[in-house]
């Protein structure tokens, strides 16, 4: 047989051989629905007993016994600044400036273990969900709405049941003494972020005293912030991408969301409430009220993130030398803080700035909860904890009861075995990472359900994986993720993958595709059901 003929038998096994790959890799992409059926469960709704529970409590005005045994807050200015389409409202500040010049400020947030007591049907429920999970259409909540939406909602004008963190600051921001207590607050006003942010920039009219405490809080979460990352905190401050919907909740606009100076307000000071918890909580040793190191620590649920693997970070300081990037390895944790957002800050703007922040999340371990204290990397504090989000999330709820059994002396029902807390934290982190992979599924299918009116269009791409089977590719403009299939890439020409480099070659012709060179692609086709898309590359 002649050199041409052979050449062309073996081209064609090996595009046969591509193509069996191809197909294997798309029977592992199983559908959604048998996702959800394996890894994690949406729950439609909740049982009977349950909700039976929430509606037999009181919504009506606050016992005068119960105001009594709380600080009482309702005179002091007070606001909630959320999301605009947020209905549980957990936290809010307070701000008063006090006679030396210095600034009390509260970090409230809703009392729900007032309401909802171990070994009852909605602590059961609440426990066995975890979290609440917000996907793009609609939010699957913790605890029945009568709870989330109505009594434990810090809504305006409403007397509320919190569990505070009271601080006083002086003007550059630092905590001279704070108190944990039980209060009674009234909000005054219900900001969104962008009204906040507006009051600020003076664009939209507020009275004095309300701008004035934006004003401040702002300037003391910018020291606090700027404090943060000088002491080693990582900036992972990735694109959030938004959908606009219509009345079927189809998506219409793809979007994405910019933090704003207030979001970062809020970050601060419901990060200082956390930190200031769990320190609270960790340095005493046995219920002693000073450190004791011959005293085991008491039991309680940290929010821990682990030191990153040192050859995850190895693998990506060599990963990056592609794009012209580079970081330093180094021994020293907080040195090696610093090489990241260097690295983070170098990559901004560049093609490959998604890829390299996609990348470097993975090379990080995955914060957790945990009843063994190990700090918190990624934030750079040596205690913390999640205390601030009741409404949604399990683990807050364990440590407002914790708090009270420890603090407060409250006789309560608590897990408070250690082994106990651990059983529960694993199941929190179990329940966290189902919300977030339904979460992304909803965030896909809506991709897919927007592309899927735009078949036959062009759009500007970067390759953001490449495989055997042929290369991923995302939108510039939207996010959106697709493969283009390796048989549809120079049709007529033999593929060569080489993994070491993650590219694909073209035996003939030699050109290459890499991770983050830019493309032009057409969509070709959509799966809705199993959120897969398909490109074809546009040659110039």
């Amino acid at each position: 047989m002649r050199t041409k003929d052979l050449i062309a038998k073996r081209l064609r096994r090996e595009k046969a051989s591509q193509r069996k790959n191809r197909n294997q890799q798309e029977s592992k992409r199983v559908p959604t629905s048998e996702v959800r059926e394996l890894e994690y469960t949406i729950p439609s709704g909740f049982p009977e007993d349950v909700q039976a529970e929430a509606q037999r409590l009181p919504i009506a005005s606050i016992p005068t016994q119960e105001l009594l045994r709380r600080r009482d807050m309702r005179d002091v200015l007070t606001f909630t600044i959320d999301p605009d389409e947020a209905k549980d409202f957990d936290d809010a500040l307070s701000f008063q400036i006090l006679d030396t010049g210095n600034y009390q400020i509260g970090i409230h947030i809703a009392d729900v273990t007032h309401y909802v007591h171990e070994q009852t049907a909605l602590d059961e429920e609440a426990y066995r969900r975890g979290t609440s999970i917000y996907l793009v259409d609609k939010v699957i909540p913790m605890l029945p709405e009568r709870l989330s939406n109505e009594l434990c909602s810090l809504r305006p004008n409403e007397d509320k049941l919190c569990m505070s963190v009271i601080v006083e600051m002086d003007p550059n921001a630092k905590v001279l003494r704070h108190k944990i207590c039980r209060t009674v607050i009234c909000s005054d006003r219900r900001l969104t972020y962008r009204q906040a942010q507006d009051m600020l920039d003076g664009e939209l009219i507020a009275d004095q005293p309300l701008l004035e405490a934006l004003q401040v809080l702002h300037r003391l979460a910018q020291v606090l912030r700027a404090e943060r990352f000088r002491r080693g905190a990582i900036n992972f401050e990735t694109p959030e991408v938004h959908f606009r919907l219509d009345e079927n909740n189809e998506p219409t606009e793809i979007f994405f969301h910019k933090s704003l100076d207030t979001n970062h307000l809020i970050e601060e000071f419901m990060l200082l409430a956390n930190r200031i918890v769990a320190a609270e909580i960790g340095k005493r040793k046995s219920g002693l009220p000073t450190p004791d190191s011959d005293k085991p620590a008491r039991p309680f649920v940290y929010r821990v993130h682990d030191n990153p693997d040192p050859e995850k970070i190895g693998k990506l300081s060599q990963f990056i030398k592609r794009f012209g990037l580079n970081l330093k390895i180094s021994s020293n944790s907080k040195t090696t803080h610093k090489h990241i957002n260097a690295l983070l800050d170098d990559c901004q703007g560049r093609p490959c700035q998604t890829l390299v922040e996609t990348l470097t999340i993975r090379s990080m371990a995955k914060a957790v909860y945990s009843s063994d204290n190990i700090g918190h990397y990624g934030l750079a504090f040596p205690y913390y904890t999640h205390f601030t989000s009741p409404i949604r999330r399990y683990p807050d709820m364990m440590v407002h009861r914790l708090v009270a059994k420890y603090l407060l002396q409250s006789k309560a029902l608590c897990r408070s075995d250690k082994e106990e807390l651990e059983q529960a934290c694993q199941h929190c982190s179990d329940c966290e990472m189902a919300a977030q992979m339904a979460e992304r599924d909803s965030i896909k299918e809506m991709h897919a359900k927007w592309i899927s009116n735009h078949l036959g269009e062009e759009f500007d791409a970067v390759i953001s994986g490449v495989t055997e089977f042929g290369l991923f590719v995302q939108l510039t403009d939207t996010l959106t993720e697709g493969l283009v299939p390796i048989r549809t890439i120079k049709p007529h020409d033999y593929m060569q993958f080489d993994e070491e480099n993650y590219c694909l070659i073209a035996a003939g012709s030699g050109q290459t595709y890499t991770l983050s060179d830019p493309v032009r692609v057409r969509c070709t086709k959509v799966d809705i059901d199993r959120k897969l898309i398909d490109f074809v590359l546009v040659e110039e």
